[in-house]
């Protein structure tokens, strides 16, 4: 039998050459992070900076000046430290920004707007001893603001505190007028007798959190270099622009901080580029590293700059307070 022999197709249209099929990697498979990674082998070279130092935001790293001394008081600046997402360092960084910026003369108050109390915990009060705490001051109308006000332990620096009452306070303040105002009308006398008011706000975007926002001239967001904290900070930038828009008109996005950041790691060197590439200039030069000195200071019950003084996670929270500092238009 001869052998099968199939004729040639007749010619037709010419096509388009076919792309040749690209091997799989982590990128097309998994897709963890929404940019690309960077090629190992062209690393990208800084632009000069003028102080000739590169900072973990990429960016040129400004030298930050000292304040001045204030010759008065008052005219407090109200700041909310606000993120959704829990266990990003908000008490972390209102204890500790609370304490740089009393060092450099400024009267703080800080104000512990989470029912779990763990601003009140890491200055050392003990939650279940309190005469009266913030909940008192939201609820009660006979109660004054000095009858709720305790000192931290630092020279410049209060606290107002709170524990697991202020949980119910989200329930009553519902059926209240103007519930959404309550907080910024108990904290109007403060605000004569103090430079900065700090809020360290709970990890949610309820109605305790737009308190916190309606009273608040600005925010500061503390965003752990982690992928998930990344994804929940348009939710909380939607969440302030209407509180801007409805309820307070002069609230503004003072900065996002990038904390728990190690540059030794890849992902969180990831993170941070991402950041800066979607909020730019919005972010802070300073960002806060990972040190076990954290953990020791809160057990303490003290800021790190004192129980740690001269480590680094002391040093940064000083260059964030100079920073911030130079951010305000007061200043």
């Amino acid at each position: 039998m001869p052998p099968m022999f199939r004729p040639p197709s007749p010619p037709g249209p010419p096509q388009a050459a076919q792309p040749e099929p690209t091997p799989r990697d982590e990128q097309t498979v998994t897709q963890p992070i929404p940019f690309e990674r960077p090629v190992e082998s062209a690393p990208r070279v800084p632009a000069p900076a003028a102080t000739g130092e590169i900072g973990p935001t990429g960016r040129p790293m400004p030298v930050f000046p000292e304040p001045a001394a204030l010759t008065q008081h008052g005219g407090a600046r109200v700041i909310s430290m606000c993120n959704q997402k829990g266990g990003v360092g908000k008490t972390t960084t209102t204890i500790n920004l609370g304490a740089s910026l009393a060092e450099l003369g400024r009267r703080v108050l800080l104000v512990d707007f989470d029912p779990q109390g763990s601003l009140s915990v890491g200055l050392g009060l003990n939650p279940h001893e309190m005469d009266a705490t913030v909940y008192n001051l939201l609820m009660d109308r006979d109660t004054t603001l000095d009858e709720v006000v305790v000192p931290s332990g630092i020279e410049g620096m209060d606290l107002l505190p709170s524990n697991i009452d202020l949980s119910a306070a989200e329930v009553q303040l519902v059926h209240e007028v103007a519930r959404e105002q309550t907080l910024q009308r108990v904290l109007a006398p403060a605000l004569e007798k103090y430079d900065i008011i700090l809020i360290d706000c709970q990890p949610s975007l309820g109605l305790l959190t737009v308190n916190a926002l309606t009273a608040s001239d600005g925010v500061i967001v503390p965003l752990e270099c982690e992928y998930f904290a990344l994804r929940g900070v348009a939710l909380l930038k939607t969440t302030i622009d209407k509180v801007r828009e409805r309820l307070n008109p002069k609230l503004e996005i003072d900065g996002v901080l990038g904390t728990m950041f190690d540059g030794r790691t890849l992902h969180s060197r990831e993170v941070m580029e991402r950041l800066v590439s979607a909020w730019g200039d919005t972010v802070f030069h300073t960002v806060i590293r990972r040190t076990v000195k954290f953990s020791d200071a809160t057990v303490a019950g003290e800021p790190i700059t004192a129980y740690a003084s001269s480590s680094t996670g002391a040093d940064a929270y000083r260059s964030l307070a100079r920073e911030v500092l130079t951010r305000w238009p007061a200043e």
